[in-house]
């Protein structure tokens, strides 16, 4: 397996997934710079967090100018996985390979805290080891994290299925007092119809060691794993 993690110009969490990927469940990981367009011979490409381009303008909106952009879009539409996680999450809805945006926090504030997501769906290359109703926590930490669709847009995530993942309780109920930045519906992850390409605002790379208070961030990259290996599945 190798991974490509891609690293813009402010991306801050292009090591922790690295050491994720590559100390922790090792696996190949390699870092891909900005300005590099082929992606040959990569397995899954991950748009870490961050704040690229300082967030100038607004999360992502000048990152899908990048010279890699091109190529990971490219990738997807070959069937590539691509994996965005919070800032990588936002550069894939300004590049238009999700659809929807992201608003600033319904308290306008930066947060910084683990929270509960429900799986959705479990038919997903970056899901398939899960259940169902599985409730996993994993931290967020995000300014602009409030996921907002028009209701065309909105129905059409419905019809295919896209939501991926919603803030809940631990015990899965999803509600708004588990809502933690005002996203719509609770969506704290989304995927592209053909389901190889998703987008989440919690890190998955930041609790995958017992240390960090939460392993449930493995699970997402092992299901990768065992989609394209076939093993466990």
């Amino acid at each position: 397996m190798k991974f490509g993690v891609v690293v813009f110009p402010g991306s801050n969490c292009d090591q922790d997934c690295h050491w994720a990927l590559g100390r922790v469940l090792g696996h190949e990981a390699e870092y891909v710079w900005y300005q590099e367009e082929d992606l040959t011979g990569l397995d899954c490409v991950i748009l870490p967090g961050g704040f690229s381009y300082g967030d100038y303008l607004r999360p992502g909106a000048l990152v899908r100018f990048s010279p890699v952009m091109e190529g990971v879009r490219r990738f997807a539409q070959g069937g590539g996985l691509v994996l965005g996680i919070c800032n990588g999450f936002q550069i894939l809805l300004e590049a238009g390979l999700l659809p929807g945006a992201m608003m600033r926090n319904k308290n306008l504030r930066f947060i910084c805290q683990y929270v509960h997501v429900r799986v959705e769906r479990s038919d997903t290359p970056f899901t398939c080891l899960l259940k169902k109703g599985e409730v996993l926590k994993i931290p967020i930490a995000h300014m602009e994290g409030n996921y907002f669709a028009d209701e065309a847009t909105l129905a059409q995530l419905k019809a295919h299925d896209q939501v991926v993942f919603r803030y809940s309780s631990p015990g899965g109920e999803v509600a708004e007092e588990y809502n933690p930045n005002g996203s719509l519906e609770n969506i704290a992850g989304i995927c592209n119809r053909e389901g190889n390409v998703l987008g989440m605002m919690p890190h998955p790379e930041r609790c995958c060691e017992a240390i960090l208070g939460s392993e449930d961030g493995r699970m997402i990259f092992e299901s990768i794993v065992a989609h394209l290996t076939g093993v466990g599945v």
